[in-house]
């Protein structure tokens, strides 16, 4: 069984030589194409904890998970870009203390006020493509999704599976056992 890591900032590839510069944790493209080039037909367990990221990173970084019929497991925070690349595994474990955070793309823009509209149709086609990803590991109705994603929405281990974003707690036969045994 291969591991490959998504933790720290999700950057984009030409951005990654500043966090290693500076020995910062993070995860971009590159580093995920990289671990899979090493897997030789493997089983794959994708290990996440970022606070997310770069949403395009996160896209090419979804898209490659996608395709490895991997498992995901959130040690931590599946936060932002992190949360939808969550989605990409074919099964999904959380951690009891672990969380996903999802909420709306975001920014930064100067200009005029035609600007600032390109902007936000800009955030809500991001926003859209992200519910979308969510959409179909979860199956929740899009509208459900934007509107938790409006509101900047975390989600407990409990809350991940009961929504769907997560199909199982790990280490919950352990906690059934505890459990079992004080009662």
């Amino acid at each position: 069984m291969k591991r490959i890591k998504i933790k720290g900032t999700i950057v984009t590839n030409d951005e990654a030589w500043i966090y290693d510069m500076f020995e910062i944790e993070h995860t971009s493209p590159k580093m995920v194409e990289e671990a899979i080039e090493e897997l030789e037909g493997d089983e794959v367990i994708v290990e996440i904890n970022s606070g997310g990221g770069s949403v395009n990173a996160g896209s090419e970084i979804y898209t490659a998970i996608s395709r490895l019929n991997a498992t995901v497991e959130i040690v931590g925070l599946a936060g932002s870009a992190a949360s939808f690349i969550a989605m990409a595994g074919k099964k999904v474990r959380i951690a009891p203390t672990a969380q996903i955070m999802i909420h709306n793309a975001s920014t930064v823009a100067i200009g005029d006020k035609q600007e600032m509209i390109d902007t936000s149709d800009f955030l809500n086609t991001i926003d859209s493509s992200i519910a979308y990803a969510y959409q179909l590991k979860t199956g929740l109705d899009k509208k459900e999704l934007m509107e938790m994603m409006s509101k900047e929405t975390w989600l407990t281990a409990e809350e991940a599976v009961e929504k769907g974003f997560a199909d199982e707690i790990m280490f919950a036969e352990k906690i059934d056992e505890i459990g079992r045994a004080h009662v």
